[in-house]
C-alpha cells in the first residue's frame, strides 16, 4: 500500500493527570505523554481524557495547546475535579497516590468520541483509567468503535490496586501489540493463571512471550527492560534491543515515548528492528531530559529520525485514515 500523505490518527484514551511534586505540579499521565510523542513524530494526535472545570484542568489545557497535540475532544466534567497523584521518595524509589473520584474515572462514550473511534488508525490505552467501571465500558465501547484495520495498543502500566486479571484479559482480547516491562511480566502471566514467568531472565521473558501470542490474538508483544532495551516478539520472529546508552536526567514519560515511537513505525510497516529501535532512541531521549514532554528542537527531531534510518515515504502504511 502507498504512503499516505495525511497524518494519521493516533488516540491516546484514559487518564490526564497532575504529578504533585516537592517542587510543583507536573503535567503527565499515559494519555498526555503518549499523544504528545505521538504528534511530534507526525501523528494527528488526539487527548481522548477527561478534566475538571478546575485550575487544574484550565491549566491542563493551556499548557498542551502549545504542543502538536488536537485537544479539542478533551472533555470537561463539571462534579469530579481534574486528576492528580502523590509522589513520594520511600528508600530512594518513588511512591504513588492516586486521588479518586476524579475526572478521568467519568470518561464519556459521546458521539463526538464514536466518530473519533471511526476515523483512528491506532489507539493506546492501559489498566488505570479502567478502574471505574464507567470508564472501563468508555474505553470497551471506543474500541469496539474503531475499524478492523485500527492498531489497539496496549499498554499495561499496572498501577497497584487498580488493575485486576478480568480487566487484563478483556484488554488482551481486544489487542493488537502489547507493551509492559519486565517487572510487569510475571505479573501477568500469575494474574492470567498462565505462570512460567517467575524470573526476569531474557529467556524467562522470551517464553512468556510467546505464552501471551499463543492465547490471545495479539500480532506484537513488547518487553521493555529499562536501560538494558527492549524485546519485541512476533510468533515468528524475535528483535533484542541492548539500548540507548545515556545520562539519565528523569525516566517520566520515557516509557509513553517508547510506546508512541514503536506505534508510529508499526503503523508504517517498519521491520521489527527498526520499530524496536525507534522506541528505544525516543525513549531514551526523553530519559535524558528533564520532564515527559521535554522541548523538542527540529534539529534534534531529524537527528533521531536520521538515526533510526528507515525512510517511511517508500514504504507501506497500516491502519485506518484520520478523518
Amino acid at each position: 500500500m502507498a504512503h499516505s500523505t495525511q497524518p494519521q490518527l493516533v488516540v491516546g484514551i484514559g487518564e490526564l493527570l497532575w504529578d504533585l511534586l516537592p517542587s510543583g505540579p507536573r503535567l503527565g499521565g499515559t494519555v498526555s505523554n503518549f499523544a504528545v510523542m505521538a504528534g511530534r513524530l507526525g501523528s494527528r494526535a488526539v487527548c481522548a481524557s477527561r478534566v475538571g472545570a478546575d485550575d487544574l484542568g484550565r491549566r491542563a489545557r493551556a499548557d498542551l495547546s502549545g504542543l502538536p497535540l488536537d485537544t479539542a475532544h478533551l472533555q470537561t466534567d463539571s462534579l469530579h475535579p481534574t486528576g492528580t497523584v502523590g509522589v513520594r521518595l520511600k528508600d530512594g524509589q518513588p511512591q504513588y497516590t492516586f486521588e479518586e473520584p476524579v475526572a478521568w474515572d467519568y470518561l464519556d462514550l459521546s458521539d463526538d468520541w464514536l466518530r473519533l473511534a471511526a476515523g483512528a488508525a491506532a489507539v493506546c490505552f492501559g489498566t488505570l483509567a479502567q478502574r471505574n467501571p464507567h470508564s472501563r465500558q468508555t474505553i470497551e465501547g471506543f474500541l469496539a468503535a474503531t475499524p478492523v484495520q485500527c492498531v489497539r495498543v496496549f499498554d499495561v502500566n499496572l498501577r497497584p490496586p487498580f488493575y485486576s486479571a478480568e480487566v487484563i484479559e478483556r484488554s488482551l482480547r481486544r489487542t493488537t501489540v502489547l507493551k509492559m516491562n519486565d517487572s510487569e511480566m510475571p505479573l501477568m502471566l500469575d494474574l492470567l493463571g498462565i505462570g512460567g514467568g517467575g524470573d526476569l531472565t531474557e529467556e524467562s521473558l522470551l517464553a512468556g512471550a510467546s505464552q501471551l501470542l499463543a492465547r490471545f490474538p495479539l500480532d506484537l508483544v513488547c518487553v521493555t527492560m529499562g536501560g538494558s532495551g527492549s524485546l519485541l516478539l512476533r510468533k515468528e520472529q524475535v528483535d533484542r534491543h541492548a539500548g540507548i546508552p545515556i545520562q539519565v536526567v528523569d525516566t517520566v514519560g520515557a516509557g509513553d515515548a517508547f510506546t508512541a515511537a514503536l506505534t508510529h513505525y508499526y503503523l508504517r510497516n517498519a521491520p521489527l528492528a527498526v520499530i524496536n529501535d525507534a522506541g528505544n532512541r525516543w525513549g531514551s531521549w526523553v530519559a535524558s531530559q528533564a520532564g515527559a514532554m521535554p522541548p523538542l528542537d527540529p534539529a534534534t527531531r531529524d537527528s533521531i529520525t536520521t538515526a533510526i534510518g528507515w525512510d517511511i515515504s517508500t514504504e507501506g502504511q497500516a491502519g485506518g485514515s484520520a478523518e
